[in-house]
């Protein structure tokens, strides 16, 4: 029985993603620059396309404000190199006009025929200091604008921050029918919740013992259930596996060795959601943390030294991580992000050690969403427009 309902209940598999980082995010010790593992085109490329041979079923793609890739941009480019992995692509509310935005969106997912996801982001812009009622808000009617562009035929939004009337939709239909693109949300505020519950698709959390992440999922549920609503729910979390957990925790302990404080705290102040809550309670979780940085076995919150936003990881041998991701999959959870330090490597080892022995799936087609045959849209076989 999953702790709340979700939409997925009868799906016996999981959406297993890795990441990419575009956004100066990886190291082979914490807080360490190191120019090899720059957010280079070369490198992220790199990054997914070792993914897709590990046989992750998705990857997201994050948007910040740092020397490294734009999201979007990666993702076209990345279109036409990959075959069968989705794209979970970090999307922040507000920054393009939501109709070009609904336009771009489809261009992607006719060149991903159908690969693409949408992580929804409320956050500030660079040089911006916006109000979170006010930054929700035009989240809020962003998504509402995306979701007329992929089911109606015009646009007619009378919103706060946007006015459209009668703006015909055919130039922003997506590849993917039945509702477009996933939405995959992350967010701790009341304002969070709403939009999520009464939004989006997926609930992402980040790291936290499994009593908390069982009630963040029974608080998001309330608020999705007062829009007849059920979500699914993910989680975002980093990896250290091996073949024995000494060896796991060894190499935890390894990548943290050369880590200086004070440059960690500067890494974790430079982001843009440096001071929202649910960076807050990742911070909490440290102090609650063991000498050794675990809050219950097996989850090493010690990277959170060096990282905004998800800062811990399951440290431990194959068959530990396996019975964690089975037990995360009995509360309800269907998707999950993982990632490591470096990247490459991490994704081999997971790739090798643990993936063979799960049952994966891409939450689009577990939706419906994709169609077999190139769509009847003006970008696929329909009428031009």
């Amino acid at each position: 029985m999953t702790i709340v309902p979700i939409t997925s209940a009868d799906l016996n598999a999981a959406e297993v993603a890795w990441f990419s980082a575009l956004c100066s995010d990886d190291y082979q010790f914490l807080g360490v620059p190191d120019g090899d593992l720059r957010s280079s085109w070369d490198h992220c490329r790199d990054i997914a396309l070792t993914a897709e041979r590990q046989g992750f079923r998705n990857i997201l793609a994050p948007s910040s404000y740092q020397v490294g890739q734009d999201t979007l941009s990666f993702v076209s480019g990345m279109a036409p190199l990959t075959q069968t992995m989705n794209f979970l692509a970090a999307v922040r509310c507000g920054e393009m006009q939501p109709i070009m935005l609904a336009r771009t969106v489809a261009t992607l997912d006719h060149m991903l025929k159908g690969r693409l996801t949408l992580n929804i982001i409320s956050s500030d812009f660079p040089g911006e200091k916006a109000e979170s009622s006010y930054r929700y808000k035009r989240s809020h009617e962003v998504v509402q604008i995306l979701r007329q562009a992929w089911t109606q035929d015009e646009i007619n939004h009378h919103g706060d921050i946007y006015q459209f009337d009668n703006v015909p939709t055919g130039p922003a239909r997506p590849y993917q029918h039945n509702g477009g693109p996933l939405l995959y949300f992350g967010g701790y505020s009341p304002d969070a919740l709403e939009l999520c519950g009464a939004q989006c698709d997926v609930y992402l959390m980040w790291p936290e013992t499994k009593d908390m992440l069982a009630e963040r999922m029974k608080a998001v549920h309330a608020r999705a259930a007062a829009h007849n609503r059920t979500l699914d729910y993910g989680l975002r979390v980093h990896m250290i596996v091996r073949d024995t957990e000494k060896e796991a925790k060894d190499y935890a302990e390894y990548i943290a060795s050369k880590l200086d404080d004070e440059y960690g705290k500067l890494i974790r102040d430079r982001a843009h959601d440096s001071i929202s809550l649910g960076v807050a309670h990742q911070a909490r979780a440290r102090e609650l943390a063991d000498q050794f940085g675990y809050t219950e076995p097996g989850l090493w919150t010690g990277i959170g030294r060096a990282r905004s936003g998800c800062g811990a990881a399951l440290v431990g041998s194959t068959d530990q991580i396996l019975s964690k991701i089975e037990d995360y999959q009995k509360m309800g959870i269907r998707a999950f992000i993982f990632s490591g330090y470096p990247h490459i490597a991490e994704a081999e080892h997971f790739g090798t050690k643990v993936m063979p022995q799960l049952k994966t799936c891409s939450l689009p087609h577990a939706y419906g969403r994709v169609p077999a045959d190139t769509p009847a849209t003006p970008l696929g076989t329909g009428p031009r427009t």
